[in-house]
């Protein structure tokens, strides 16, 4: 049994705000830290329930966060710009977690909400529902015929989990305040809870179906405002001055071409 963990930095346990997650902030470097922290946590609990293998991606903006030299020596970990493959080498596994997460661009209360960027994309849709970074990586996967076993971060992320992934194990590691701030749990009870639901989450591997969208498979981007949508070309169905759409046989593929 392998099992993927994508990791993003904003629902991390112990992160309340821009400071720990951006290279420039002040509290950065113990981001990454609690970063590395719970990644550590979420593994140990997956090889202690029978996992063989864990491929980590360090999922967060340019993917070169993590602490590598303090990483479980068992994780494999994915760095770097990947391309058009948003999770390299999640074929050769059986599950996916989603480590650390954030709600959807626009969800009052949430900590550090967006999606992919709060620079540029105001709003986004799978298929006419509206969708956040959650739906769009559990969706990426049901491509690969994986299912996403657990999701981790903020009250919000997780009810955003449950509602678009059935069955899916949520771990609230904190409650969302508002943008800019959360109440947190105590490190060591946010750490117990990470290894008590992902160990609940590959005991209900077989259970939990991956998650497939109609096909062709629509994403669709409102860019924030001022900022251009791309030239009309073959593929791209220009929606007005601030939104766009991408069709595509698989999600991951409609995904890359609307970035």
């Amino acid at each position: 049994m392998n099992i993927y963990i994508f990791v993003d930095m904003e629902g991390i346990s112990g992160v309340s705000g821009s400071e720990f997650v951006t290279a420039a902030g002040k509290l950065y470097q113990t981001g990454r830290q609690y970063y590395t922290q719970d990644v550590n946590v979420c593994a140990r609990a997956c090889f202690d329930a029978g996992a063989s293998a864990v491929i980590a991606r360090d999922g967060h903006g340019g993917g070169n966060h993590m602490l590598w030299d303090q990483l479980d020596p068992r994780i494999e970990l994915v760095q770097g710009p990947t391309g058009a493959v948003r999770m390299a080498g999640l074929e050769e596994c059986d599950a996916l977690i989603l480590l650390g997460y954030h709600a959807m661009a626009g969800t009052p209360g949430a900590l550090l909400e967006h999606s992919y960027s709060s620079k540029a994309v105001q709003n986004m849709w799978l298929n006419g529902r509206p969708v956040g970074e959650i739906g769009i990586d559990a969706a990426i996967a049901g491509d690969y015929g994986v299912p996403t076993i657990m999701v981790s971060g903020d009250n919000y992320a997780c009810a955003e989990a449950e509602n678009w992934i059935p069955g899916v194990v949520p771990c609230v590691v904190k409650t969302g305040l508002g943008c800019q701030a959360a109440r947190l749990l105590p490190m060591e009870k946010a750490h117990q809870l990470i290894r008590q639901q992902t160990t609940a989450a590959v005991a209900q591997l077989g259970t939990i179906e991956p998650l497939v969208v109609d096909r062709p498979a629509t994403v669709r981007r409102e860019m924030v405002e001022r900022l251009p949508v791309p030239s009309a070309r073959p593929g791209v169905t220009i929606v007005d001055g601030r939104t766009y759409e991408v069709s595509g046989d698989t999600v991951e593929r409609a995904f890359f071409a609307t970035v």
